[in-house]
């Protein structure tokens, strides 16, 4: 019987005040009851919008109708097919400005929770089944992927499925790039990302960690070791700072380092080999979900005081809505329309302030967004022990400068066609961060898919 309730089901959480103190994950997830009724609520479109704005092509329709019907490992079957990582992005995906934000039911209502629905099937496969995934026959190729990513995972997964053997290098020691080393655990478990990497191991994948293509071993090495196409995932992991004076202070972070140490190294834990430094007042330089995620970890680590500074207004806010509303809920203080133009520090080089201007808005600029500008006169100082620069990250230019003939642009991401992700040199592919600059997880899988395809043309036609 069709749901024809005009709001999504609330997902159960932890309160804030709780929640703000702790490492364990926000979101608790919908019962089988609740994912059952949620799922109710969705038409069966034959037109199926939401499968056009999934960067993936989950059969989302297909996969919810199991649901409403209680075949809860049907649905993980359904979802499967298209995505490696289900349970990952049933959690991180902003489902929002994709697949939900084209639901039908979105024009009278709210959208079908289709990310919770997603993330529940997931979690229900991950506690229930045992069943290890069928190993294809090998087809006798041999494909590298660099980066243990969203995007080389994804591009991993699906070359292995069709056959390839597939060797994923990844230069940390520990598979699953952002997912490990950027994403708090409150928002995302390791342990998730444990399970669906060994997933795709299951499948033959295998993954080689502490291995820097360009130092330990060069794109051209590869290729003389068997290898007929390489995938390059390597994402964007080379944080910006603003240039402005005092970024070079103790207690100054790239949000890359600061999230690394708190998530990989779990600096959070008593008797880490990696601690952080325990601030009072930190401000976070930045307005999208790496900026919420440095911030809200900063709460849990301790602060009194959390900021988010941003140039523009609340509007501009770059980051998930949901996210956003999580850190208000928490505690964090949002110091909009406020640029930073100088970080203060004492007699011994530690930060004990920042010095600000405010904003207005004027005219867009290049990106649609209404350029900030700033208001004569108005410099203050926001007083602070800690500030941690979330204002993007870049590609790291080691491959490009180590790799003949890949071309790059002028911002060191590497040039791919976005249909096919062919690069400049013949057999090297390329998707994700590496490509685009920093962007989301799901529109990294998106790209590693569509190279793995690519690559199985391309090899099929030599």
């Amino acid at each position: 019987m069709a749901n024809m309730s005009l709001v999504k089901l609330p997902m159960p959480s932890q309160e804030p005040d709780v929640r703000n103190k702790n490492f364990k994950e926000v979101a608790l997830g919908y019962t089988a009851e609740m994912a059952v009724e949620e799922a109710q609520r969705c038409l069966g479109c034959k037109a199926m919008p939401c499968v056009g704005g999934c960067p993936v092509k989950i059969d989302i329709p297909g996969f919810i109708k199991h649901i409403a019907e209680g075949d809860f490992e049907g649905a993980y079957q359904v979802i499967a097919k298209s995505s490696s990582l289900p349970a990952v992005c049933g959690r991180v995906c902003p489902q929002e400005t994709q697949c939900e934000g084209v639901c039908v039911r979105g024009k009278k209502g709210e959208p079908v929770a289709i990310g919770r629905l997603e993330r529940f099937a997931a979690d229900w496969h991950n506690a229930n089944s045992t069943e290890k995934p069928a190993r294809p026959e090998p087809n006798g190729h041999k494909v590298a992927v660099i980066g243990a990513g969203p995007a080389g995972l994804t591009c991993a997964g699906d070359l292995a499925k069709a056959g390839y053997e597939v060797t994923v290098y990844e230069a940390l020691h520990m598979a699953g790039g952002v997912l490990v080393y950027g994403i708090p655990e409150f928002r995302l478990p390791k342990s998730i990302v444990e399970h669906e990497i060994n997933g795709l191991r299951d499948l033959g994948v295998k993954i080689e960690t502490n291995v820097i293509i360009g130092r330990t071993i060069t794109i051209d090495e590869l290729f003389e070791d068997g290898f007929e196409a390489v995938f390059i995932g390597s994402g964007a992991g080379l944080p910006n700072f603003m240039k402005i004076p005092g970024e070079n202070l103790k207690g100054v972070y790239s949000a890359n380092e600061f999230l690394t140490r708190v998530n990989l190294m779990k600096a959070y834990k008593q008797g880490s080999a990696t601690p952080i430094k325990k601030s009072d007042r930190v401000a976070v330089v930045g307005g999208g979900n790496v900026a919420m995620d440095a911030a809200r970890s900063a709460l849990r680590l301790g602060a009194k005081e959390v900021y988010i500074v941003y140039r523009r207004s609340e509007n501009e806010l770059p980051a998930r809505a949901e996210e956003i509303e999580h850190a208000k809920e928490e505690g964090i203080i949002f110091k909009t329309l406020t640029n930073p133009i100088k970080i203060l520090g004492d007699e011994n080089s530690v930060v004990c302030g920042m010095e600000c201007i405010s904003m207005e808005l004027g005219e867009p600029d290049d990106s649609g967004r209404r350029r900030p500008i700033k208001v004569e006169g108005s410099e203050h100082v926001i007083d602070v022990d800690c500030v941690i620069m979330a204002i993007g990250t870049s590609p790291n230019p080691l491959i490009k400068n180590t790799t003949e003939g890949l071309d790059t642009n002028k911002w060191g991401c590497i040039v791919a066609d976005e249909t096919t992700g062919r690069t400049s040199r013949d057999g090297v592919y390329a998707g994700g961060d590496a490509v685009t600059g920093a962007a989301t997880v799901i529109l990294a899988m998106g790209a590693g898919k569509t190279a793995a395809a690519s690559i199985d043309e391309f090899i099929k036609q030599k």
